[in-house]
């Protein structure tokens, strides 16, 4: 690929919800620049190419965008069915890849996108990158640090009565691919890994309570559909280093106090925010209350398209980016085992792995 490009050139493919996040922190972000923009619906890339204003090309495919001499990286915003056959596109292309969560819908899905990237000598970034800002970050830096002793354990819960509630089109959460742990597991996971490492065995468990669910909102309001994956998944995991989280990830809890997620050590506690945010309050339990951590680490005010602002910096700098294929690979082999173990009421070991990512040293803007 030569010297990385100054800033990164970017086509977005996908221009439907989420792209209104993306777009709204690229154009704060100086070593990244949109380009060009396509879609399935063409009013719908006119659209977000006139939200990011300049010079934005609209492709009128996929092949179209890739093929241009100004776009260095892809940056796939498709639904998730679509996320391995974007990357493969725009990877033979020799262009960098940037995608959201999930990197693909199966294992061997995830590996052709890896050896592609590999055999390319190309970049592969995944959301979810929430965990780079200041809340996943200060608590990593403190595991880090040794202020709770040696890592014992961790909790992590998700807990909703259900996304049919406010979602007027919710089928998808309840079909195969769906399911507490696919939609949420990435941002819990990743947390995770970052805080812990790896994980190398699981135990999981699953449920379904409910064979039909009812829409609450919209024009199908009142609306029943089937259910057809377990919405109750919970699990142990076994992280490398020897600690166990105990996860929940639930469509079936009325209402809860559970924490988002906890680390507990030989010397004390932490509480870790939302991983679905780039902030948070992190609060630390060592001698007898809870007190709050100053910001200590992490990107500050991060939004979506903060892991592709930390790839092009990977790429100019010659290190590897955090948000990576390996750890969004890796995060998908465990959530599938997760579920596998629950189909077979046995534990199980996770076959892949990936490096624990850089620490976000300090806390300074997005790059």
């Amino acid at each position: 690929m030569g010297e990385p490009v100054k800033p990164l050139r970017v086509g977005m493919v996908g221009a439907g919800k989420i792209s209104g996040a993306y777009l709204a922190t690229l154009a704060r972000l100086d070593d990244v620049r949109l380009t060009a923009v396509t879609d399935l619906d063409p009013d719908r890339a006119k659209q977000a190419a006139l939200h990011a204003g300049g010079d934005v090309f609209v492709a009128g495919s996929v092949a179209e965008l890739v093929g241009r001499d100004d776009v260095d990286a892809v940056l796939n915003l498709t639904v998730p069915a679509a996320h391995a056959g974007v990357a493969l596109v725009a990877l033979l292309a020799g262009k960098h890849v940037y995608g959201e969560k999930p990197l693909a819908a199966g294992r061997a899905e995830a590996e052709s996108v890896l050896a592609a990237a590999r055999a390319g000598g190309l970049r592969v970034g995944c959301a979810p990158d929430t965990v780079l800002g200041t809340g996943t970050q200060t608590a990593r830096k403190a595991v880090d640090d040794g202020l709770i002793g040696v890592p014992v354990a961790a909790t992590a819960f998700m807990t909703t009565p259900g996304h049919e509630a406010w979602h007027p089109d919710p089928e998808f959460y309840y079909q195969p691919g769906g399911g507490p742990l696919l939609d949420m597991g990435p941002y819990y996971l990743s947390a995770l890994v970052h805080l812990l490492g790896p994980v190398v065995r699981v135990t999981g468990a699953s449920s379904r309570p409910r064979g039909e669910r009812t829409i609450g909102s919209g024009p199908r309001a009142g609306q029943t559909f089937p259910v057809e994956v377990d919405t109750h998944v919970t699990g142990v995991l076994e992280h490398a280093g020897g600690a166990l989280s105990t996860l929940v990830m639930s469509f079936d809890i009325h209402a809860a106090r559970l924490p988002r997620i906890e680390v507990h050590g030989t010397e004390g506690s932490l509480s870790v925010p939302d991983p679905n945010r780039f902030d948070g309050p992190v609060e630390i339990h060592r001698e007898g209350t809870w007190q709050p951590l100053p910001v200590s680490a992490g990107y500050r005010d991060g939004g979506r398209g903060t892991g592709l602002a930390d790839l092009a910096a990977a790429l100019a700098d010659g290190r590897p980016h955090r948000a990576s294929a390996d750890l969004a690979a890796h995060v998908l082999d465990v959530m599938l085992t997760l579920l596998d173990s629950a189909e077979g009421r046995t534990g199980l070991p996770v076959t892949s792995t990936c490096e624990r990512p850089a620490l976000v040293a300090g806390a300074a803007p997005a790059p």
